[in-house]
C-alpha cells in the first residue's frame, strides 16, 4: 500500500479545518501560545533597553520614556495599512482564496514600505521641535534627541516586520514569527550592553546605543520575513508580478485601513499629551511613568497574545461565513484575558516595590512614584483584557469604525480630561494620572460588551469585492501561461 505524502500546504490546510471546523478552545490556544512567546520576546527589546539604560540613571530613563509616545504615533500614522491587509488576509483565508492572500501580502508591503520611508523622514526633520514642545528638560533632551531619530530612521524595518508578523498571523501561521523573534532578542542582548557602555575597540554610545542595537536586530527580522514570503513555503507565497501596484487595492486598502490609522494614531496622540502632564512633574514622575508603563506593556502580553488570536480566528470565520462561531471564540477569548490579567493584577499589587526596583535599581524616590503607579493601574487589568479581544473581533470583521470610535473616547473623552483635571485641580497632582488608568479601562470594557452584544459588528464580510477577484484570478492564469 503506498504510503501518503504531505505536500507543503499540508499544515495550511490543517490549520484551517482547526480554525473553521475545530474546538475553538484548542484553536486559540494553538494561536495564542506561540503568539504570546512571540510577544513576550519581542518585549525582550524593551526590557533589556529599560535594564541597561536604568543604570545610566534617571535621566536617561526619561529620555527613553519620552520617545516612546513620539515613535509609536509616527508608527501609527501608517499602521492601518498593515492592520488592512492582515484582516483581509485572514478573510480571504478562510474564504479559501489563496490567490487573495498572495495579492494581498505583496500589495500591503508595498503600501508599508512607501508609506514608513516618508513617516520615518518626516519623524526625524520633526524630532527637536515636538521634545520642545513636549517642555522636555534640559538634562533630558540630548539623549532623548539621539534617541529618537534613531529610532525614526530604523522605522522602515519595523514596520516591514510588523507588517510580515501581521499577514503570518492573518493566515494562521505564528510559528515562524516567535523563531525570528527569538533569534533577534537574542542578538540585541548582547548588542545593547556593547553599544551603551562600549567594549575594547567598540565605542559606547550611552542611551543612544539602545535604540542602534534595536536597529540593527529590527533590520535583520525585516529582511528575515521578506526572503520568507519570496519563499513561499509558509502560507503566503509572493511571485515578482504581485508586485505591480494595484490601484484599485490600494483605495480599498486606505479606505480599510484609514479608521485604523486614526484609531492607532489617537492612542499615540493621547500618549503625548500624557506625556505633557507627565512631564510637568519633573524627571522623577517622568522615570516613574516610563518604568509603569514597560511594566504595562510587559503584563498586558498574555492579553494581547489572546486578542491577536481571537482576530485570526474571528477573521477567518468570517470570511468563511461562520459568524456565530467568530462570536463565541471572541467571548471565550474575552473571559480568558479577563481572568489571567485579573490574576496579574493582584500580583503585581503585592510586589509591587520589587518590580519596579528591578527597572531602576538604587533609586528610592523613583521607586515609590513607580509602586504607586502600579499599584493603581494594575486595578483594572482585567477589565482592559476583555477590551482587547472586543476590539480585535471589531478589526477582524472589518469594522475599523468601531474600534476607531472606542479608542477617540477612551483618550479624548475619558483619561486625558479625567487626568488634566484630577492633576492640576485637585489635591492628587501625578497620582491623579495614574488614577485615569483603571477608570478608564473599566469604563470602555463596559461599553466594548454592550457594542459587540448588539452584533452590528457582524457585517463586515470583505471577501465579496468580485471585481477585485476576477482581475487577480485572470493575472494568475496569464502568470501561469508565461511559465
Amino acid at each position: 500500500m503506498p504510503t501518503e505524502t504531505r505536500g507543503p500546504n499540508a499544515g495550511s490546510k490543517d490549520r484551517r479545518q482547526l480554525f473553521l471546523e475545530g474546538s475553538i478552545t484548542r484553536a486559540l490556544t494553538v494561536l495564542a501560545i506561540p503568539i504570546i512567546f512571540g510577544n513576550i520576546a519581542q518585549t525582550g527589546y524593551q526590557l533589556t533597553d529599560a535594564f541597561w539604560v536604568g543604570r545610566l540613571g534617571a535621566s536617561a530613563v526619561a529620555a527613553v520614556s519620552v520617545s516612546f509616545p513620539v515613535t509609536f504615533l509616527v508608527i501609527a500614522m501608517g499602521s492601518g495599512l498593515a492592520m488592512a491587509g492582515a484582516v483581509l488576509t485572514a478573510q480571504y483565508m478562510g474564504a479559501g482564496r489563496q490567490d487573495m492572500v498572495n495579492h494581498v501580502a505583496a500589495q500591503t508591503m508595498i503600501m508599508v514600505a512607501l508609506t514608513s520611508v516618508v513617516l520615518g523622514a518626516i519623524g526625524y526633520a520633526l524630532s527637536p521641535h515636538l521634545l520642545r514642545l513636549l517642555g522636555v528638560a534640559a538634562d533630558v533632551y540630548g539623549g532623548a534627541l539621539a534617541f529618537m531619530r534613531v529610532s525614526f530612521i530604523g522605522i522602515i524595518f519595523v514596520f516591514v516586520y510588523a507588517m510580515f508578523q501581521s499577514l503570518m498571523r492573518g493566515v494562521g501561521q505564528v510559528r515562524i514569527p516567535l523563531l525570528i523573534v527569538l533569534a533577534t532578542v537574542a542578538l540585541n542582548f548582547v548588542l545593547d550592553p556593547l553599544f551603551i557602555f562600549g567594549w575594547g575597540p567598540i565605542k559606547g554610545h550611552g542611551v543612544v546605543g539602545a535604540a542602534l542595537a534595536t536597529l540593527v536586530t529590527q533590520a535583520i527580522a525585516a529582511a528575515a520575513g521578506i526572503v520568507i514570503f519570496l519563499g513561499g513555503r509558509h502560507g503566503i507565497h509572493i511571485a515578482p508580478s504581485h508586485f505591480r501596484i494595484d490601484l484599485a487595492y490600494v483605495k480599498r486598502a486606505f479606505l480599510l485601513g484609514l479608521p485604523g490609522s486614526i484609531e492607532l494614531s489617537t492612542r499615540g496622540f493621547g500618549l503625548i499629551l500624557m506625556q505633557f502632564l507627565v512631564a510637568a512633574f519633573g524627571t522623577v514622575t517622568i522615570a516613574a511613568y516610563g518604568v509603569g508603563s514597560t511594566i504595562l506593556q510587559v503584563i498586558t502580553i498574555p492579553a494581547m497574545g489572546i486578542a491577536m488570536a481571537v482576530s485570526t480566528l474571528a477573521g477567518q470565520n468570517i470570511g468563511a461565513g461562520k459568524l456565530d462561531r467568530a462570536s463565541r471564540a471572541t467571548l471565550l477569548g474575552a473571559g480568558l484575558s479577563f481572568a489571567v490579567l485579573s490574576v496579574a493584577g493582584v500580583l503585581v499589587f503585592a510586589f509591587a516595590p520589587h518590580v519596579v526596583a528591578f527597572f531602576i535599581p538604587g533609586d528610592p524616590r523613583v521607586i515609590e512614584a513607580g509602586t504607586a503607579f502600579v499599584r493603581i493601574m494594575c486595578l483594572a487589568w482585567g477589565a482592559m483584557g476583555v477590551q482587547l479581544c472586543v476590539v480585535s473581533a471589531f478589526r477582524a470583521s472589518g469594522n475599523m469604525l468601531m474600534a476607531m470610535v472606542l479608542a477617540i473616547v477612551s483618550q479624548w473623552v475619558l483619561q486625558f480630561p479625567l487626568a488634566f483635571v484630577l492633576s492640576r485641580h485637585t489635591a492628587l497632582h501625578e497620582t491623579g494620572i495614574w488614577w485615569s488608568f483603571p477608570v478608564t479601562n473599566i469604563a470602555i470594557a463596559l461599553v466594548s460588551l454592550a457594542w459587540f452584544a448588539r452584533g452590528s459588528w457582524k457585517t463586515g464580510r470583505l471577501t465579496e469585492d468580485a471585481k477585485l477577484e476576477v482581475r487577480v484570478a485572470e493575472d494568475a492564469v496569464v502568470d501561469e501561461g508565461l511559465r
